[in-house]
């Protein structure tokens, strides 16, 4: 924690405030840390339980996500309120984790729409990956009824999860452009030179077009 604290750089931390993230370590230090450290369950548990955002993040990277026992992850992910924290629990650690397909359901009917937003988040993981089994029509019902008023974080992992379906399952296509088309969601978000806006029906278009140029 000393160490964490020696980290600590005030505009650091007024540019990760800017995103609601309270902490003002520099992520490539704090990955070096973690390198230095390697892999230690007991210590990354310990970590966590400060409730420190930079501690917990130092915990997710030298952490065993397999380790974790689903009750574990459930409670975890409710604490995580901090949205770098979040981010990295679920991809680095929940999406290894043996219990992920067996809380992606519960997590993505949760009222609590932070904890939703995880479930949302494994459901367009496995849309990419694993898509069988999933009523893809069902989904975009969902998201077509419910992405427009969703919280930012849970609307932002429903419209991921509206982008993976529109990419990779052509027969669902174009009613997921259409359906990104109507309601706008992300239309007008500043992106960058270079990168491809988040605003589905263009994620969407631009995905696929690179996919053909590779073929």
């Amino acid at each position: 924690m000393a160490e964490l604290a020696a980290l600590e750089d005030p505009k650091t931390r007024e540019v990760n405030e800017r995103h609601g993230d309270d902490h003002g370590v520099n992520l490539g230090k704090l990955r070096a840390l973690a390198k230095r450290l390697k892999t230690q369950q007991d210590l990354a548990c310990r970590l966590w339980e400060t409730g420190d955002t930079a501690a917990r993040l130092l915990a997710i990277l030298i952490c065993r996500p397999k380790a974790f026992e689903r009750d574990e992850l459930d409670v975890m992910v409710r604490e995580a309120r901090i949205p770098k924290v979040h981010d990295w629990l679920v991809n680095y650690v929940v999406k290894k984790n043996p219990h992920a397909e067996e809380l992606r359901p519960t997590w993505s009917a949760d009222p609590d729409p932070v904890v939703a937003s995880a479930g949302w988040a494994l459901t367009a993981e496995r849309v990419a990956k694993k898509p069988a089994g999933l009523d893809l029509a069902g989904l975009l019902d969902v998201i077509e009824a419910e992405m427009k008023d969703a919280q930012d974080r849970l609307q932002w992992a429903m419209n991921h999860c509206l982008a993976q379906i529109g990419i990779e399952h052509a027969e669902h296509r174009a009613r997921a452009i259409d359906i990104g088309e109507r309601l706008e969601v992300l239309k007008d978000y500043p992106t960058s030179p270079g990168c491809t806006s988040p605003f589905a029906p263009v994620w969407i278009t631009e995905m696929v077009r690179r996919q053909h140029d590779k073929t």
